[in-house]
């Protein structure tokens, strides 16, 4: 019989908690778009209709691998966020503010 997660949740030690939490934070920080708006529990018709275009272009622009700033910045406000773009060095990072809008 499956289980719910949270109940399977709720019987881990705390120690296991934590290790998941961080492993799920480790996958969060870098995903594709398409995963990005799945586990923002998002439809690709639910955001194309946020961003005015159809399904088809949704699908199209999550396979793209080159894109303007400004359509990742409009696609990532669809859904709640903000896009920040970091240069990181050796030095350390540098957000550049050219592209905030």
């Amino acid at each position: 019989m499956a289980r719910k997660f949270s109940d399977l949740q709720a019987a881990m030690s705390p120690v296991s908690r934590a290790r998941s939490e961080h492993i799920y934070q480790g996958l969060l920080s870098e995903m594709p778009l398409h995963e990005l708006r799945r586990a923002r529990e998002l439809s690709q018709a639910t955001l194309a209709k946020t961003l005015h275009v159809n399904q088809a272009a949704i699908s199209k622009m999550e396979r793209r691998t080159d894109m303007y700033i400004s359509t990742l910045r409009d696609y990532i406000r669809a859904m709640g966020g903000e896009l920040e773009i970091v240069a990181t060095f050796p030095e350390g990072q540098i957000k550049i503010e050219n592209f905030a809008n």
